[in-house]
């Protein structure tokens, strides 16, 4: 059976690379065809912002409730199922044809894409114990970079064809990936000898799983009350940056939409994607000798961020934009390579999924709020360059979190 080969934990780690790709793509296309979805949906800013938005609030409240079923059930099921459903959603979401059916699209998406990422990550964290953890969560992260530095495509075929056919082209390549990966996807059980793989075996999740003995642990711990609110002010500073990069490009610079998706994803995401690996693997390095490493990495790393996005914002050098993006780009996803393990350091271990869910309920209604709120501003009149320098100050507030955080133990497979 393939799951008993040596090289199967970062072979599920590839294949769940893919699957990140779409999940992000998906989501994330959306932002790159502004023009073309209004030109046939008429519909303000606030109503474009409440698109993104409500996929986020409905991902958020679901996903306590999907990461508790990644616990309780089998994992690459849950996988396998989202994905399944996410990309038929997708492909539905090319039929729309008012605003009311493309907001009833983006919630049910929210709806089936919630079980996806706490199921992947507490799957990756079983298979991946030991010294590769960062670096195994890093390389998953990217792949759903490398999904989110392809959304210019969207916008490219919007342009070309229509946004209808984008949908429709995504939402069927999700759906024959979800067949293949029936075959391919396997939960790692506790038959498996831990000489196999040199990790400790992992108990069945059926025996091991109670949500209210899970909520006891989680919420009883003030650790994860400080994650939770590091990881809701970061996910609202990278939902108002990504969501908006885009206009912010177009109206700044006065770009194409084609060339404004160019540069707000096809160089940004990409820069992402090291910055998760190498975050991801610097901290493996690191934690060798500083037990705190895995926290204080990402703090470092935004505390790199908030000069560059103020710069990035306030200039109106093309060039010097790019390179203040850049380096936020590179730094900002340290704190991602490193969510997922900082959460096995700080909580029961038989919960991480359910965790990852919570984690992901507070950063997603944080951020719809805070894209929302920017598209009333905007409304308003108020320029994204103020947007985009107070989501930097909130950097701050994560940094000094971060630092003042500790592990509970220093895991006994580290």
């Amino acid at each position: 059976m393939i799951s008993k080969r040596a090289y199967y934990p970062w072979l599920l780690v590839g294949l769940l690379c893919i699957v990140g790709c779409l999940n992000y793509l998906d989501r994330m296309t959306i932002t790159t065809m502004r023009t073309s979805i209004i030109e046939v949906i008429p519909m303000t800013d606030a109503e474009f912002g409440l698109l993104t938005s409500v996929f986020l609030w409905v991902y958020g409240l679901a996903s306590p409730l999907a990461g508790y079923l990644a616990d309780r059930f089998n994992r690459s099921k849950v996988i396998i199922g989202s994905l399944f459903v996410w990309s038929l959603v997708t492909w539905l979401t090319s039929l729309a044809t008012s605003f009311e059916q493309l907001l009833a699209a983006r919630a049910l998406m929210g709806i089936s894409e919630a079980c996806y990422m706490p199921a992947a990550m507490a799957l990756i964290m079983d298979w991946h114990t030991g010294k590769t953890r960062s670096t195994a969560t890093g390389v998953h992260v990217a792949g759903v970079m490398v999904g989110q530095s392809l959304g210019f495509i969207g916008g490219w075929l919007a342009e070309t064809h229509s946004w209808h056919y984008a949908f429709s082209i995504f939402g069927i390549v999700g759906i024959g990936y979800a067949a293949i990966l029936v075959f391919l996807l396997h939960d790692r059980k506790a038959v498996i000898e831990e000489a196999t793989f040199g990790n400790a075996p992992v108990a069945p999740q059926k025996s091991q799983t109670d949500l209210k003995v899970a909520l006891k642990q989680l919420f009883g711990n003030p650790s994860f009350i400080t994650v939770l609110l590091i990881w809701g002010i970061s996910g609202a500073i990278s939902w108002m940056v990504n969501g908006w990069l885009p206009t912010f490009y177009k109206e700044r610079f006065d770009l194409s939409q084609t060339e404004a998706g160019v540069y707000s994803t096809a160089y940004f995401f990409p820069a992402m994607l090291v910055g998760v690996i190498g975050g991801g693997a610097l901290a493996d390095w690191w934690s060798r000798t500083n037990v705190r490493a895995r926290m204080w990495l990402p703090a470092i790393g935004f505390l790199i961020a908030v000069p560059a996005v103020f710069i990035a914002s306030y200039t109106l050098l093309l060039w010097a934009t790019v390179a203040g993006f850049l380096v936020y780009a590179l730094t900002r996803p340290f704190i991602d390579a490193n969510m997922m393990p900082i959460l096995g350091m700080i909580a029961d271990k038989r919960y991480l999924a359910t965790g990852y869910g919570f984690l992901n309920l507070c950063s997603c209604v944080i951020g719809g709020i805070g894209i929302y709120i920017a598209g009333a501003l905007r409304d308003k009149h108020v320029d994204l360059t103020l947007i985009f320098q107070l989501a930097a100050l909130s950097m701050v507030v994560c940094a000094l979190l971060l630092f003042r955080l500790k592990p509970k133990a220093r895991p006994a497979d580290e």
